[in-house]
């Protein structure tokens, strides 16, 4: 996490001086064809989304209740890890959330809080209102994008420090809950610092969130305090001896794989080769990654569409189960001297190599 309360903290780093990146204009055609192919996928399908949540949920708490009740070793890392998968598709869809018109799926903002938001700490309104300042197209990759850090400018050091620190949430989000959330009732100054620097999933240490109006801060409101209630339960139910410390320790233990997993795919979500100036379209496109079939693993480690990060940032209204069509009719409309297919990836192992010998570089 970094000063804004995140699953991934960043680390302080200078960033490496380098001559300065070739401007890349945007490629017309390629923006004219994504749009034109792609219209009539724009529509959510309820039943998708509800099916995929619910599921996800139930495998996600059914595997955490196997992993706390069984004794042997090996079961319960197989049962941890099923549920940190599970949990971790569930916990993406705040990104839909950020995303969809809520009139387009009602009600699916609190059932995601209730399954998923509240009981993980990570409400959604961690993400909306900052998500999109993400997709800004004059913020995009510069000082005021609250997810975007030039990784790859960075020291080597940074990039172990950046996914490791990640392993930190679930304790960092108890104490932003369980401590900060009521004690900064009683202190406008700490309430102030809580909601700037601690109510966000961002990686910019310098990002400072302005407060919520009118409905958006009634549903934060009420929202933390479920958040803070159900932090403050855990503590005092694990100090009592009700919650077995042992059964704390593996939800807590899951929680973390969970970030890591995240941090990792965050890792790898970008090039982070921006060196703060405004880029065009097609150069954020490019800056971003897609890792599409045949690559299986992808779904795993970057679920609810987010294999195809830059086709996201290319038309980030298309809900997540339409990415995969969109992706095939684009392949096939635009010839090979496209930038399109030079955002498309083989896997994990070969992005994270990349970006390591960016930071190796010379200076």
């Amino acid at each position: 996490m970094d000063s804004s309360l995140t699953l991934s903290r960043a680390p302080a780093a200078d960033v490496v001086a380098r001559a300065p990146r070739e401007r890349i204009a945007d490629d017309r055609a390629m923006l004219r064809t994504a749009a034109e192919l792609t219209r009539d996928l724009i529509a959510p399908r309820p039943g998708i989304y509800w099916a995929d949540l619910i599921a996800s949920s139930m495998v996600g708490y059914g595997a955490l209740a196997v992993a706390v009740s069984v004794t042997g070793a090996g079961w319960v890392v197989l049962a941890a890890l099923v549920s940190a998968l599970a949990l971790y598709r569930a916990l993406s869809f705040i990104h839909e959330v950020s995303h969809m018109k809520h009139s387009a799926l009602p009600r699916f903002r609190g059932l995601w809080n209730v399954l998923v938001g509240v009981p993980m700490l990570v409400p959604s309104f961690m993400y909306e209102g900052v998500h999109n300042l993400h997709h800004a197209k004059t913020r995009y990759g510069t000082s005021e994008d609250p997810e975007y850090l030039p990784l790859a400018l960075m020291k080597p050091w940074t990039l172990p420090v950046f996914v490791v620190v990640s392993a930190l949430a679930p304790v960092g989000l108890l104490i932003r809950y369980a401590i900060l959330a009521p004690v900064s009732l009683l202190s406008p100054r700490l309430r102030t610092v809580v909601m700037e620097r601690y109510s966000a999933l961002a990686i910019n240490p310098s990002f400072r969130r302005r407060a919520p109006e009118g409905e958006a801060r009634t549903m934060w409101n009420r929202v933390e305090a479920a958040a803070s209630l159900w932090a403050i339960a855990v503590v005092a139910l694990t100090a009592t001896g009700v919650f077995p410390l042992r059964a704390v320790l593996i939800g807590l233990a899951i929680g973390s794989g969970v970030a890591v997993v995240n941090q990792v795919r965050t890792l790898v979500a970008h090039l982070w080769e921006n060196d703060g100036e405004p880029m065009s379209v097609t150069a954020q496109y490019l800056d971003s990654v897609n890792v599409p079939p045949p690559s299986l693993l992808p779904a795993l480690w970057a679920p609810v569409g987010l294999r195809y990060h830059a086709l996201h940032h290319l038309l980030p209204s298309l809900p997540y189960h339409a990415l995969g069509e969109a992706h095939r009719r684009l392949s096939a409309a635009l010839d090979q001297a496209s930038p399109y297919h030079r955002a498309s990836y083989a896997g994990l192992p070969g992005l994270v190599n990349k970006i390591v010998r960016s930071t190796f570089a010379p200076r």
